[in-house]
């Protein structure tokens, strides 16, 4: 079974560019959780992060975006993290079936900032990386 970027979309309220992906996993929750909520699991299918203290109010430094801290943290489900900068970036994990997880991906900014091929592209590392 492979993963799929199945859905990307972006839409602006005011100033606000909002982007949303659903991206469907061929393995647990618990498998891409790291993925997402890790130094580790974050560098090896985005970029190389400087900082990230896995708790709520925790800090957090992400490439291309900047310093910020850690608004959400449910372990296993929800890791999001707002910047000071105006950035906010929310990973929602679901089971999907038996053996899957689907995250819910949104990247909320002001002005100019990450478009949604960024993302796919980053997307399909991910897979890539969970694949492997």
């Amino acid at each position: 079974m492979s993963g799929s970027v199945e859905q990307g979309s972006s839409r602006t309220h005011g100033s606000t560019r909002i982007l949303h992906f659903l991206v469907r996993l061929p393995v647990p929750m618990e498998t891409v959780w790291p993925a997402v909520a890790t130094v580790e699991g974050l560098g090896a299918w985005w970029a190389g992060v400087e900082v990230l203290e896995p708790r709520l109010g925790g800090a957090v430094e992400l490439p291309g975006l900047g310093e910020g801290q850690v608004t959400a943290w449910d372990v296993d489900r929800v890791a999001e993290y707002t910047l000071e900068r105006g950035d906010r970036v929310r990973f929602h994990l679901e089971r999907d079936g038996e053996a899957g997880a689907v995250l819910r991906f949104t990247h909320e900014y002001e002005g100019e900032g990450e478009t949604e091929p960024g993302w796919r592209a980053r997307f399909e590392r991910l897979l890539e990386t969970l694949d492997a």
